[in-house]
């Protein structure tokens, strides 16, 4: 009856301290910020009560990322780049011959341009950073 007693005991006892954490955090990330953004990250996590290491965490799940161009909008650029520079040749033909001469070329290369910029401009993305 003892051994019983003594086994239930063991099974019982708990070896004592802290539990151990479910999820551990064992990742260390280090950034150098300026001071104007530790302070407005400082304030932020103050106004939204909660220590700055929670503050990015929450930030970091809920944060949106938006990839600034894709490979497509890249080369819709570069076509965009190509186009005014086109068009800086054409007013420096209409400087020299006269705007009737090139009248044409200029349509049809701002009708080119109109169509690509509602592309580029024109996407599903929402961010204050484009």
């Amino acid at each position: 009856m003892e051994d019983q007693k003594s086994k239930a005991e063991k099974v019982i006892r708990s070896k004592g301290g802290r539990p151990q954490k479910k999820i551990k955090r064992c990742h260390i990330y280090m950034i150098r910020l300026t001071d104007l953004e530790q302070f407005t990250i400082a304030t932020k996590a103050k106004n939204a009560g909660t220590s700055i290491s929670d503050f990015f965490r929450k930030s970091a799940q809920k944060a949106k990322v938006v990839s600034r161009l894709t490979t497509e909008e890249a080369g819709q650029m570069r076509v965009l780049a190509g186009m005014a520079n086109n068009l800086n040749q054409l007013t420096h033909l209409a400087h020299l011959n006269g705007l009737l001469s090139v009248q044409r070329n200029c349509r049809l290369l701002m009708a080119e341009i109109n169509e690509l910029l509602k592309k580029v401009i024109g996407d599903d993305r929402e961010s204050d950073y484009r």
